[in-house]
């Protein structure tokens, strides 16, 4: 959702805690920062937030000198207002409207990259209702006048959404329904006619005949930056080390969840342990025999080290502009800060 200019937030910064030391660390070198640097990290109940679940479980933020807190939240939007007032330090989501709105007003840095579409991975599926899909909406060409459900305007559903429209060369309705249960609920009544989600959500769904998967987002944005790292300004810019010590330790959780899930470094007993590691966090209401499938079929790439492709990021912005969600003068540096990750172009 865009954020008017008279939205009212409040911008205090946090103030430094302990930080020692001057030295800018580069690459995963160990920033020198106090031990126990308490902070607090924004999460999504999400596989494709694992990254900091595993760094709090195996004690890598710890190692990184941070003592973490994770705090959850319903969606992106919120997550942002609270990473700008400072109530959250770092997090991760996708790049939305108002996030890119809260950065043009100098409140939040993108410093890294999180979750990415990559071919010849399962990524993010396109679903349609049982009642679309008897009446014929069996493929993304079919969603010409189709309703599809988004959270809010300018949220990541309704760039992808667009994304498909425009390759399509079709034209659809946006329904924003605020919550991700509520465009479930919305999907399965036939409320609406189609949504975009990532693959654990998406298979469950469809594996119950209530819905049905009709395409893949990465035939339509085959590199798709889905999720981002970020902090406030303040910490980009004045809190380097933190920040560093961040990114470190997530990194490390990062490889780890890639070396279980993609590479499968260790075979079904290594997958297993990972996925009763993200239980702790993801589909707690279910026993692990049932979570485990979904949690197994959430599996995407994160971005090692949190490199960050910037050239879909720069694609995202042209579009929130496009549509007129965000003024037409922010520059890709205006919330992208490239000085803590390798960046790419694909």
């Amino acid at each position: 959702m865009h954020i008017r200019e008279d939205t009212m937030i409040n911008f205090n910064r946090r103030q430094t805690m302990g930080l020692i030391g001057a030295a800018a660390a580069t690459g995963l070198a160990a920033p020198a920062i106090a031990q126990n640097q308490k902070i607090v990290v924004g999460a999504l109940r999400f596989t494709s937030h694992a990254a900091s679940f595993i760094a709090v479980e195996r004690g890598y933020f710890e190692e990184a000198g941070l003592d973490v807190e994770l705090r959850f939240f319903q969606a992106a939007q919120p997550m942002a207002v609270a990473i700008a007032s400072g109530d959250v330090d770092y997090a991760v989501t996708a790049v939305s409207g108002g996030l890119i709105s809260l950065a043009d007003k100098g409140a939040v840095k993108v410093i890294g990259g999180g979750l990415s579409e990559e071919p010849g991975i399962d990524g993010q599926k396109i679903l349609a209702s049982d009642a679309a899909f008897q009446a014929g909406l069996t493929s993304p060409a079919g969603l010409a006048g189709k309703k599809f459900g988004i959270s809010t305007a300018g949220s990541s559903f309704h760039y992808m959404g667009s994304k498909v429209a425009q390759a399509e060369g079709i034209e659809m309705s946006f329904t924003p329904l605020q919550k991700v249960g509520a465009i479930i609920g919305a999907l399965k009544s036939g409320q609406i006619d189609a949504w975009s989600i990532v693959p654990h959500i998406a298979k469950p769904l469809a594996g119950s005949g209530a819905v049905h998967v009709i395409g893949d987002i990465s035939d339509y944005l085959p590199n798709y930056q889905v999720t981002t790292v970020f902090t406030s300004t303040d910490n980009a810019d004045n809190q380097r080390d933190q920040t560093q010590a961040f990114l470190n330790g997530f990194s490390k959780g990062v490889a780890d969840y890639n070396a279980a899930m993609i590479a499968r470094d260790g075979g079904d007993a290594g997958e297993q342990e990972m996925v009763e590691l993200i239980h702790k966090y993801v589909y707690t209401d279910q026993p692990i025999e049932k979570a485990s499938a979904s949690i197994i079929n959430g599996t995407m790439r994160l971005n090692e080290g949190a490199k960050m492709n910037v050239a879909s990021l720069r694609d995202q912005l042209e579009w929130f502009q496009s549509e007129g969600l965000v003024d037409a003068g922010i520059t890709l540096d205006t919330f992208v800060d490239t000085s803590y990750v390798d960046t790419y172009e694909a």
